[in-house]
């Protein structure tokens, strides 16, 4: 049986709440062993909030957490939080915990004592106010297990979206899209569809510029970077093809024509899967040495620790993290 590190995310945010929930829904415990990697005080008091009978085990090694329906195994990771947290609003101690859990996590899986890791949300203003620069999860998982080749993929319903630029501003997304990054994203996704054991896989590209840039006359990046990406990507065996209209594909995505769609940036994916899976999108980390997937939501601060989060997406994420194979 699997076992997957969970990290408790922002500890003023909903991270300790929905995993308390998700660890009592029926299947998940019976998939994996689920180990948290967190502060025991906070994940102590979300379970008295939810008046979860489950008792917190604290452990200091993967090898000792054993399949359990009444013992909640944890890792508790020392951190500069005053007990007088959680706060419910972006904290500097808040962003450093977050720190703490997740290099703690990366240093487990990098030396394979786990099988994979689900992240729970942080903040990226608690982040800078610890003084970190990482504009989000993914960036920091990259550096800490010092990857080069990397996408996000976001998977909800039947969609599937990797993204070619990530977390920038709309007007500098033309500028970024380059023959190069698309290739590499373009082979991300085979990967992907390798990690879901899908075979066969259909791979699509989206366009950039409405209708696909409509022979240039909307624009010329399809012409000049993407139809050059997947040539090349053809060329190396990969079943691609594109550009489609971006206000297409995803209706075929959404029919089961298409496996994955490589998407130019951000939003271009994450409006039509939202629209479809609001409350159980699911966030995976591809390129990365071993499986990581996370909630597609944040911190949820405005409603936080009043015992009304959602766990959907945190379920959903530890359901994709024991189908998925590094």
């Amino acid at each position: 049986m699997k076992k997957l590190l969970i990290t408790m995310g922002d500890p003023g945010g909903v991270g300790p709440e929905i995993i308390a929930k998700a660890f009592v829904t029926p299947g998940i415990r019976k998939s994996c062993i689920p180990i948290v990697i967190g502060d025991t005080l906070i994940m102590a008091k979300a379970l008295r909030l939810l008046r979860n009978p489950r008792k917190l085990r604290e452990i200091t090694s993967p090898d000792e957490a054993e399949k359990s329906g009444r013992l909640i195994h944890i890792i508790n990771v020392n951190s500069i939080i005053p007990q007088s947290l959680p706060q419910k609003k972006p904290t500097a101690e808040g962003g450093e915990a977050c720190v703490r859990y997740i290099r703690k996590a990366v240093e487990l899986a990098m030396h394979k004592q786990v099988d994979g890791m689900v992240t729970a949300p942080i903040s990226k203003e608690a982040l800078k106010m610890a003084g970190f620069a990482w504009p989000g999860h993914t960036e920091m998982l990259v550096e800490f297990s010092r990857t080069k080749q990397y996408a996000m993929m976001l998977v909800g319903g039947p969609l599937r979206v990797i993204l070619v630029t990530i977390h920038t501003a709309l007007k500098n997304v033309p500028e970024m899209i380059t023959a190069k990054k698309i290739l590499r994203v373009i082979r991300l996704a085979k990967k992907a569809c390798d990690m879901l054991n899908i075979r066969n896989p259909k791979i699509a590209v989206a366009g950039l510029n409405p209708h696909a840039g409509e022979a240039g006359i909307f624009g010329e990046e399809e012409i000049t970077q993407i139809v050059p990406a997947i040539r090349q990507a053809n060329r190396e065996g990969i079943p691609v093809s594109g550009p489609y209209p971006p206000d297409t594909i995803f209706h075929k995505a959404y029919q089961g024509e298409i496996d994955i769609v490589v998407c130019m940036y951000h939003d271009q994916g994450l409006i039509p899967l939202k629209m479809i899976a609001f409350d159980k999108g699911v966030n995976v980390t591809v390129g990365i040495p071993f499986v990581r997937t996370s909630p597609d939501h944040g911190t949820a601060y405005d409603i936080a620790w009043k015992g009304t989060a959602n766990p959907s997406s945190m379920i959903e994420a530890i359901k994709l993290a024991v189908r998925l194979k590094i």
